[in-house]
């Protein structure tokens, strides 16, 4: 049905461009701004025939070099005050003329609106061609013409009363506001019958909306630059997930880079059967998908290539070969976080900020220098050490699987300290409401779940009791003293936790027994000069500038990579 309908692209571009000179064929993301109109119109699966209208014969050249035709536009209809109806007009009898036949559609396309895509220009043709099957007369459209949702709470000015007075009939949060559209200029599509010399609408008019990106406009170096910066957009996808059993540190990560990649348009990827990692996403409004794991091993990949990302950022722990080769055969940046397995090979870049690994891979970069710190963090005050401890802080992690919290608390109520406890539960900790009932009428002891100010938490500290997991790597950007039990075989491999970053390990935590937390703590308790130390050791420790130091590497990789594939 579309495809019985002649549509030719009209593309004005004249030379004299003000706000700014050239514009039109100056470099915007590489190219020149005209050529991303062109090759957007051209990727079409509807329109016929492109064509430039121009009086520059530079235009004519670019324009031609990117696949376009150009129709030679008379200096009068290149005038500042000369609307586009004319130019339009000329170029479509112009066009007509060489081909000896008429066109159905014509449509304008602007050279300024380079973030246009080509499934927005054929949606256009598609609902005005479906208009005319409607039986409603009313919606049997002539023209479409694309706008954006400029929804605001508007004032006019009375001239005569010389007063300004508001353009809406009740103050309201922008969302709840009636809609009302502005012209983009981007996409102008009319029967041919409706474009003459002096008009291109027609009787009945029918709208698109588009989104705000696409909408832009390049009138002023402003535009310019918000367009430059959207065409280096990279659409990201990370795919993680939370458990009892690895606990929530690689949602957390994920959420640190998030909050980061501003720039760039970033998606997680979820297990539906691991709801403890969609809660922690949900609660920090970042947009997710979902996959079965359990109904197909394919429908991860699906799920990927559906929403087909620039980059895939992997921190799921060890990654199998067969998962990561496809995401590499289907032509992705893959960058792993934590991987010992066997997708390793396959990822362009790997990054492990807990283990410092002894076989060096051209692909691997470990070590504290990777680690990115939540945004709280790198504003925290450094701690200043006491010589009395007042605060203890529990915090083991989102879920604690082994409970360490518990046993923990027994072992300091045997001890000879005798003031405050801070108790941190994790999202996923299974024992809330059993340690909550056990300690609730001791006064010494505060429990909070959750809690979204960490740092301050840790600042407020004297002393810590943690896991050797990427906690620590938290509290040495403060310099807290720390004693870590670890939750599990991989966090004894955690070698940042030991005495010359200033912590003290004690091991797999399961083989550990109170009255050893206990003389552990009462010696830390006693030795200022032990916690001083510690406290020198970890501020001596760079971890600010983890993310910039991953990110000049997934830059640089990316773009020898990008270059490689083309």
């Amino acid at each position: 049905m579309y495809k019985d309908n002649r549509i030719l692209v009209v593309i004005p571009a004249r030379g004299g461009s003000k706000g700014i000179p050239r514009k039109n064929i100056r470099l915007l993301g590489g190219k020149p701004l005209i050529s991303h109109t062109i090759e957007m119109g051209l990727e079409s699966k509807y329109v016929d025939e492109l064509v430039v209208t121009t009086d520059d014969d530079e235009i004519s050249f670019v324009a031609e070099k990117f696949g376009a035709k150009t129709i030679k536009r008379d200096g009068k209809l290149a005038e500042d005050s000369i609307p586009l109806d004319p130019v339009i007009y000329d170029a479509t009898l112009q066009q007509e003329g060489k081909i000896n036949e008429n066109y159905d559609i014509v449509i304008t396309v602007q050279p300024t609106s380079p973030l246009l895509k080509t499934k927005t220009l054929d949606l256009a043709i598609e609902r005005l061609i479906d208009s005319w099957d409607n039986k409603n007369e009313n919606e049997q459209y002539d023209t479409i013409i694309a706008v954006v949702d400029d929804r605001h709470l508007s004032w006019g000015y009375d001239e005569e009363a010389e007063k300004y007075y508001p353009l809406y009939e009740e103050r309201l949060n922008r969302q709840y506001l009636p809609k009302a559209y502005k012209e983009t200029g981007s996409i102008f599509a009319s029967k041919r019958e409706f474009v003459t010399e002096n008009s291109r609408l027609g009787n009945n008019i029918g709208l698109i909306e588009i989104s705000k990106q696409e909408s832009i406009d390049i009138d002023n170096y402003e535009d310019w630059w918000v367009a430059e910066r959207i065409l280096k957009k990279k659409k990201i996808l990370i795919k993680t997930d939370a458990n009892h059993e690895i606990g929530t540190g690689h949602v957390f990560r994920g959420l640190a880079l998030a909050s980061k990649l501003v720039n760039h348009e970033v998606i997680f990827l979820l297990d539906k059967a691991q709801p403890l990692g969609i809660e922690i996403v949900s609660n920090n409004n970042y947009p997710f998908i979902t996959h079965n794991s359990s109904e197909s091993k394919e429908d991860i990949i699906n799920k990927i290539v559906e929403y087909d990302p620039d980059i895939v950022i992997n921190d799921i722990l060890n990654t199998h070969s067969k998962y990561v080769k496809a995401l590499y055969d289907n032509n992705y940046y893959i960058v792993n976080f934590e991987d010992l397995g066997g997708g390793i090979k396959y990822a362009h870049i790997v990054f492990d900020a807990l283990y410092e690994h002894k076989i060096p891979l051209k692909n691997l970069y470990s070590g504290h220098k990777y680690y990115i710190l939540k945004d709280e963090f790198n504003y925290q005050e450094s701690k200043t050490i006491s010589e009395e401890v007042n605060k203890i802080l529990l915090t083991f992690g989102g879920t604690d699987p082994n409970n360490f919290t518990e046993k923990t608390i027994e072992a300091i109520l045997e001890s000879k300290y005798e003031n405050d406890i801070e108790i941190i539960l994790g999202l996923g900790y299974a024992n809330k409401k059993e340690i909550q009932e056990k300690y609730k009428d001791n006064d010494r002891i505060t429990i909070y779940e959750n809690v979204r100010n960490m740092s301050e938490h840790m600042y407020n500290a004297d002393l810590i009791f943690t896991s050797a997991g990427r906690t620590m790597y938290e509290i040495a950007s403060i310099g807290v003293p720390c004693i870590c039990l670890c939750q599990n075989e991989r966090e004894v491999s955690h070698i940042f936790g030991n005495v010359e970053n200033g912590f003290i390990n004690m091991g797999l935590g399961e083989n550990v027994s109170k009255e050893e937390i206990k003389e552990t703590l009462e010696k830390t308790l006693e030795d200022y000069n032990l916690r001083l130390e510690m406290n020198k050791r970890m501020l001596a420790i760079d971890l600010k500038h983890g993310f910039e130091n991953i990110m000049n590497l997934v830059k640089q990789g990316y773009k020898e990579w990008k270059k490689e594939n083309k």
